[in-house]
C-alpha cells in the first residue's frame, strides 16, 4: 500500500509491504495534502497523523544570535524587552510544553536586539524566540 504523509512542510510518499516501509519520494509541500484516511489492514498497522498548524510568514530577525525554542510549546511569559541587558542564565521566556513550565535562559551576556515571540504564541522546535546582540 502507498501512503502520502506531510510532516513539517515536507511530503513523503511511502510504500508499505509486509510490515516494511520504503520511501518512494520526498518533496516540499505547498499546501496540506487532502486525502482519505488509509484503510487499515491486519498485517501492517498504520500510524495516524494530525495536520500541522498553519505556518505564518517568516519573521525577519535582527543581527545577532537567536535563542531558539528547544521543543514545541506555548509561550506563557516573556521576561525581556528590546534593549534590555541580560546576563548568562537569565530567564528570557517561559515555554509551556506537556503541562510543564520551562525556563528558556540567555546562553551568554548581551543585549536583547529583538523579541520575536509574545505571550500566547505557539512555537515549534527551533523557532527563534529572542535575538541577543
Amino acid at each position: 500500500m502507498k501512503y502520502r504523509v506531510t510532516l513539517n512542510g515536507k511530503t513523503y510518499e511511502v510504500e508499505v509491504e509486509h510490515g516494511k516501509a520504503i520511501l518512494l519520494d520526498e518533496y516540499e509541500a505547498l499546501a496540506p495534502a487532502k486525502s482519505a484516511p488509509p484503510a487499515q489492514t491486519a498485517s501492517a498497522p498504520v500510524a495516524q497523523s494530525t495536520p500541522a498548524p498553519a505556518q505564518s510568514a517568516p519573521v525577519q530577525l535582527g543581527a545577532g544570535e537567536p535563542v531558539n525554542a528547544p521543543f514545541p510549546g506555548n509561550i506563557i511569559r516573556v521576561d525581556v524587552k528590546q534593549g534590555d541587558t541580560v546576563k548568562a542564565g537569565q530567564i528570557l521566556v517561559i515555554l509551556e510544553a506537556m503541562k510543564m513550565e520551562n525556563e528558556i535562559t540567555a546562553p551568554k551576556d548581551g543585549t536583547v536586539v529583538q523579541v520575536v515571540v509574545e505571550k500566547g504564541a505557539v512555537v515549534s522546535s527551533g523557532d527563534p524566540l529572542v535575538v541577543l546582540g
